[in-house]
């Protein structure tokens, strides 16, 4: 079992940035793939970005914008979101897959992108 805990959102004004960090415990030396979705009010979870090993790829929405990044040593996965635009604004979940295809996801963190 793999727990996985968000922090660092909050409220931020359009053009600032944010860094939001995913802490994994638990049986965490299986996990192959980590990333970050988003679910804003009224609209389906959307998938913002993934790492694999050094291989990230991102959503369109946030291509030069966002950065995923993974510190196997602190067994973290981080998101920097700069440039933040009100479409930002959503519940963000950090996810990670086992290498036996498990799915584990946290309780989510909030970001609010005021214009």
């Amino acid at each position: 079992q793999v727990q996985l805990v968000e922090s660092g959102g909050g409220l931020v004004q359009a053009g600032g940035s944010l860094r939001l960090s995913c802490a994994a415990s638990g049986s965490s030396a299986g996990i192959n793939l980590v990333g970050w979705y988003r679910q804003a009010p009224g609209k389906q979870r959307e998938l913002v970005a993934l790492i694999r090993g050094s291989i990230a790829r991102y959503a369109d929405a946030v291509k030069g914008r966002f950065t995923i990044s993974r510190d196997n040593a602190k067994n973290t996965v981080s998101l920097q979101m700069n440039s933040l635009e009100p479409e930002d604004t959503a519940i963000y979940y950090c996810n990670a897959v086992s290498i036996f295809g498990r799915d584990f996801w946290g309780q989510g963190t909030q970001v609010t992108v005021s214009s």
